[in-house]
């Protein structure tokens, strides 16, 4: 029973915590596709600041931006069993406040706002590796490869003012299919996975204009150190190209080609509750991340047997 509490306490499920202060395809979120008991519930409570030369539309460049963005958000997932393996529904909610200036075009532009962001839902399975295990028969189970995937949808529910170029909600659909393996190695996990993100249209961007998007393709690797304890630490490596828009027919210059650098520590506080730091910055940027954030989250977990 002591070998399934650590088991059970350095479980982390990967939610997509800080909608609209990632980049919408390079996310800095380790272990994504681990395994975890049938029937158990997560509920998570997030705080995270970022501040730079970001907006929360990934997609608009900005210039000089002096941006600081504070966003709170509550998020609840649920694992069943999908095909003999293990599978997860997640949703989360966010609030933002943001303010601070920057140009576009040319043209400047100061911000002071608060409101609800665009809400995000993910369905994610794994494909082998990950069998779908009651939480009596999940102390036996040892992780060596497991594969999987995931589509995330992010819907068009947050504060948007077409009369404002920067605003907490993003006015639009984005769907992000992706997948993904992990690969166990003692106290070491070697993890990857790749997706693409395709982006409805805004037909009410800034003033009234119509704004497309080409899609994001994004890859993402993370090497995992586990302590004892269920502690764990990971550093991930983030890169993004794509996203080339067009405002009324007319194609802009501004070609994503961006990658980041994240460090994650996850630490159990009891067999029910665990708390995640992660820190991450813009390495090499062209358009959308040059940015740096701070997030803190409490995670906590029930039922399935728990």
């Amino acid at each position: 029973m002591l070998f399934l509490y650590w088991k059970l306490t350095g479980l982390s499920v990967a939610l997509l915590l800080w909608p609209g202060l990632k980049a919408h395809a390079a996310e800095i979120e380790p272990r994504s596709y681990t395994n975890a008991p049938i029937g158990v519930n997560f509920l998570i409570v997030g705080l995270a600041q970022a501040d730079g030369g970001m907006s929360l539309d990934q997609a608009i460049p900005l210039d000089d931006a002096k941006l600081r963005v504070d966003t709170a958000v509550l998020a609840f997932a649920h694992v069943f069993a999908l095909g003999g393996q293990s599978a997860r529904f997640s949703v989360s909610l966010p609030y933002s406040s943001m303010q601070g200036t920057a140009s576009y075009g040319g043209q400047a532009v100061g911000r002071n706002i608060s409101g609800p962001g665009d809400s995000k839902f993910q369905v994610s399975a794994n494909f082998i590796g990950a069998p779908a295990l009651s939480m009596a028969d999940f102390a036996s189970y040892a992780e060596d490869f497991v594969a999987g995937g995931s589509v995330l949808v992010s819907a068009p529910t947050g504060q948007y003012d077409s009369s404002k170029l920067v605003n907490v909600g993003t006015h639009r659909w984005f769907v992000k299919p992706e997948v993904g393996f992990t690969e166990r190695l003692g106290n070491w996990s070697v993890e990857g996975s790749t997706g693409v993100t395709f982006f409805s249209t805004n037909h009410d961007f800034f003033g009234g204009h119509e704004r497309a998007q080409a899609p994001i393709y994004s890859v993402q690797l993370n090497l995992v150190r586990f302590f004892p304890n269920g502690i764990w630490a990971a550093l991930t490596g983030a890169w993004l190209q794509g996203g080339r828009t067009t405002v009324d027919d007319v194609l802009k210059n501004d070609l994503q080609q961006n990658s980041r650098l994240g460090l994650t520590i996850a630490a159990p506080v009891n067999r029910y509750n665990s708390v995640k730091l992660n820190y991450s910055s813009g390495v090499a940027v062209r358009t959308g991340t040059d940015f740096n954030q701070f997030s803190l989250a409490w995670q906590v977990r029930w039922g399935g047997g728990l």
